[in-house]
């Protein structure tokens, strides 16, 4: 199973959102995610989130917190352990990423976005300020969720 992170990134009541459109055959083509990656050669969670977000924005997060865990299930590719973060503190300038278009997104626009549907579950609990560490297992069979178990801590 590999393990990638993925961070929404707050500033003035809005989150940097990236949109997925540079990249061929992008399983997230069109949609629009936070920031993170794949984990490399050993990486800790935090040091996969902090190489991550440096790479795709030039910010470097100055504070952040984990708050989930989440289990993705495909027919489509390999199983996937996802890190959820989200960070309220940063420095350094945007750059231009070779993924897609980032773009501030004022929270309330947040979940009219194009995403996927699994993802809507746990930008929901984010966008409510949920306090608590959760799990939450998504199993998809093409572009479609056809399971989900969500536990809060």
């Amino acid at each position: 199973m590999k393990i990638t992170t993925l961070c929404y990134i707050e500033h003035d009541g809005q989150y940097l959102m990236l949109h997925r459109i540079k990249k061929e055959n992008d399983i997230n083509e069109g949609k629009w995610i936070g920031v993170g990656g794949h984990a490399e050669n050993g990486e800790s969670p935090e040091e996969c989130l902090l190489r991550e977000v440096k790479e795709e924005t030039g910010l470097t997060l100055t504070s952040y917190r984990f708050r989930a865990l989440i289990t993705f299930i495909s027919d489509k590719q390999e199983p996937e352990l996802m890190c959820l973060f989200t960070a309220d503190e940063f420095s350094g300038k945007l750059i231009t990423c070779n993924e897609g278009d980032l773009k501030w997104v004022d929270k309330t626009i947040v979940p009219t976005l194009p995403t996927w549907e699994g993802d809507a579950i746990f930008l929901k609990l984010l966008l409510e300020n949920e306090e608590n560490f959760f799990t939450l297992k998504l199993v998809y069979e093409g572009e479609s969720l056809v399971d989900q178990k969500l536990e809060i801590y």
